[in-house]
């Protein structure tokens, strides 16, 4: 063994040498935790998760929660332009449909305890990709700078329909 010529004191660095493989028996064990490991020595325990509801979105149409929040963490299903009060897609052009996506969003969002600001990754999902524009502009009335990270994802079709379906991860 060789001590690394950039290390120095009680830390210091080792290169494993073939000279010294005769010696290596004679090594103590290392011990089962050593500090300077990047990682815990240890897996951690799952963070226990708790499922979001609220009236003021429209309710599940399968099996997923309308969010679950794991930690500081909140995992927003996508939303589509239902109205929470007759569970029908809203008519009107497309701003009114993302409109009524991102409304429904902040609700969910309120329910866990957190707002739109709070969103720091959101998914787009459009079965029209020229109503992109539409997005951007309905989203700037929703985020401020720094807006969340976002992916936009054309699609061939949606849930009943709609035109538009945004997911969300919320840090608290």
């Amino acid at each position: 063994l060789i001590r690394h010529p950039k290390c120095n004191g009680p830390d210091a660095a080792f290169l494993l040498t073939p000279s010294a493989l005769p010696i290596l028996p004679i090594l103590p064990p290392l011990p089962p935790f050593l500090p300077f490991l990047p990682f815990p020595p240890f897996p951690e325990l799952p963070v226990p998760s708790t499922a979001i509801s609220t009236p003021d979105a429209p309710g599940v149409i399968g099996t997923y929660s309308q969010a679950v929040r794991a930690g500081n963490t909140v995992y927003l299903s996508g939303q589509i332009p239902l109205d929470p009060k007759t569970m029908e897609i809203v008519t009107g052009e497309v701003e009114v449909h993302v409109r009524r996506v991102f409304d429904n969003l902040r609700a969910v969002a309120k329910a866990a305890g957190g707002d739109l600001a709070n969103a720091v990754k959101i998914n787009v999902y459009l079965t029209d990709l020229g109503n992109f524009q539409t997005v951007n502009k309905v989203m700037a009335e929703y985020f401020a700078q720094p807006y969340p990270a976002r992916a936009a994802i054309g699609v061939s079709a949606l849930p009943r329909g709609a035109v538009v379906e945004v997911d969300a991860v919320l840090v608290l």
